[in-house]
């Protein structure tokens, strides 16, 4: 399985403001066979999209907080990813969306899971952790409190596309069946999230998912948890994609941030230890994004690929999909 690609900023360290930076993903597990010539200009084209978004801000002097809301409405405004208008299906035909958000200077974050009718998720996750005295609220609550701080709502139609669709019908054939389950490494994992590093030395992260086609119960996978598929504080900002089981029995996010704190690693070592170490031996795999203090960025994944990009001082957008994409 590939190695965690990593990359490090490389303006000085005792610069008197820190060179903007931002990761985005789009999700990990990436199949080629799949992988048409259009569809990956177009998810490139978004990636790109969400990365000029978020720098903008951060060039302009602005938070990474809000460099990575930016960043992630845009990607799920696309519907090349699992997460707002790309999201997939229940059981029941439902899109379902979970999201979250977290600043490292001050550890505040905020979350949402299973909201039907709010355009950007990762907005409300904001709201949550600024208007709220929660981290994380569900369903029909969460929906109240969006209406009573003005969220955009938007008709569930907004969410359904026919690829989606499609997904669930041949999800559901395949149950009816018997057959295996394709969750796990022969699907896309389509989450997405941004990590950034601001001006004034500070991280933030957030996470936005449709979930896992065919989900029932009201399954909640590790995307709106904090620790799991989002951690920022000041030393990393950590966001996640892949099996939301296993991320959480990990605690994936904050697992890495904890064995930098207090075992002493890199960032690179401490993705490397988690994802490919922790989450394969579990049974699930993924990727993750991260950025350190100092400038340091992880693009971590145990999957065939990962949409992903990267933007740094210069403003130049990269996006990569396959594993060696950007060797």
């Amino acid at each position: 399985m590939p190695r965690p690609t990593t990359m490090k900023n490389d303006m000085p360290n005792h610069a008197p403001s820190r060179p903007p930076l931002l990761l985005v993903h789009g999700g990990a597990g990436v199949i080629r066979a799949t992988l048409t010539p259009a569809i990956e200009a177009e998810v490139k084209a978004d990636l790109a999209r969400a990365l000029r978004a978020g720098h903008a801000i951060l060039a302009a002097g602005g938070a990474s907080l809000d460099a990575v809301e930016a960043a992630v409405v845009v990607l799920e405004d696309s519907p090349h990813f699992n997460a707002g208008h790309g999201a997939v299906f229940t059981h029941e035909g439902i899109n379902e969306l979970d999201a979250s958000i977290m600043d490292g200077a001050t550890r505040r974050a905020g979350a949402v899971a299973g909201v039907r009718h709010v355009r950007n998720p990762v907005a409300l996750a904001r709201a949550v952790m600024e208007k709220s005295g929660h981290v994380l609220l569900i369903g029909e609550g969460a929906e109240a409190f969006a209406r009573h701080v003005g969220v955009p709502f938007v008709d569930a139609g907004y969410f359904r596309t026919g690829t989606r669709w499609q997904q669930l019908q041949e999800a559901i054939a395949k149950e009816t069946a018997g057959q295996q389950s394709e969750q796990g490494r022969a699907i896309h994992y389509g989450t997405v999230g941004a990590v950034a590093l601001d001006a004034r030395g500070h991280l933030a992260a957030a996470t936005s998912t449709g979930g896992m086609t065919n989900k029932r119960w009201g399954r909640v996978g590790d995307s709106p948890l904090i620790g799991a598929g989002t951690w920022a504080d000041d030393r990393v900002a950590v966001s996640a994609t892949g099996w939301g089981e296993y991320f959480i029995r990990a605690a994936v996010a904050h697992d890495i941030a904890a064995r930098m704190a207090y075992g002493g690693s890199t960032l690179a070592e401490a993705a490397a230890a988690v994802i490919d170490g922790e989450v394969p031996r579990l049974g699930g795999d993924g990727g993750i994004i991260a950025i350190d203090a100092q400038g340091h960025c992880s693009l971590a994944f145990n999957t065939d690929g990962m949409y992903r990009g990267w933007i740094g001082a210069d403003g130049i957008a990269h996006a990569a999909i396959l594993a060696g994409d950007d060797a």
